[in-house]
């Protein structure tokens, strides 16, 4: 919380300037969200060493003052970001633009269509299949996604010792028809 109390003067300069748009403010992640139909359009929070202020579907605007940056890199699609360290830095008439053009946005409907990610199963356990044909025909019982789980566990390790380690830790599993993540989805 102390991080954010040092940008205390920021955010609230920053949520009076969105408090005039057609926007509903809302708590969402501990922080101010402001929606559109209950559709999220900006937010707002103090960090280390910045106030962000983020536009949902920040990667559809025309971000003509090149203030928007990709947080993440590689892991955000649509999620865009500006940065203040002072509130000299904050000008009202282009934070107004740049939501205006976010609330056209969000009123066009534009979206990221979702791509499903393509799993490919591993080596370790086709392998697995060829020596114990039930292990491969109750993989195959399975629902694509809880396939997809198991594959993902798998997968994820980097060592070649923990995926091994993972995959016995599955044979029983699939054998006794039980998902990786069964016990959280009760």
């Amino acid at each position: 919380m102390d991080k954010t109390n040092q940008w205390q003067k920021e955010i609230d300069y920053l949520e009076a300037i969105i408090s005039k748009m057609p926007l509903l403010k809302t708590i969402k992640w501990g922080t101010s969200v402001y929606t559109l139909n209950n559709q999220n359009v900006i937010g707002v929070s103090g960090f280390k060493s910045y106030v962000g202020l983020w536009f949902y579907k920040g990667v559809f605007l025309s971000d003509k003052k090149k203030l928007l940056i990709n947080a993440q890199e590689g892991v955000t699609k649509s999620l865009r970001q500006m940065r203040f360290k002072s509130i000299n830095e904050i000008d009202e008439a282009v934070l107004i633009d740049y939501i205006t053009e976010a609330i056209e946005i969000e009123k066009a409907g534009l979206t990221i269509p979702k791509t499903k990610k393509e799993y490919k199963i591993p080596t370790l356990l086709l392998q697995a299949f060829e020596e114990n044909k039930d292990l491969e025909l109750a993989f195959l019982q399975f629902a694509k996604y809880k396939q997809n789980d198991f594959i993902e566990y798998i997968d994820s390790a980097k060592q070649e010792k923990t995926k091994i380690d993972r995959l016995e830790k599955i044979k029983p599993m699939i054998l006794s028809n039980i998902g990786l993540n069964d016990k959280f989805k009760k």
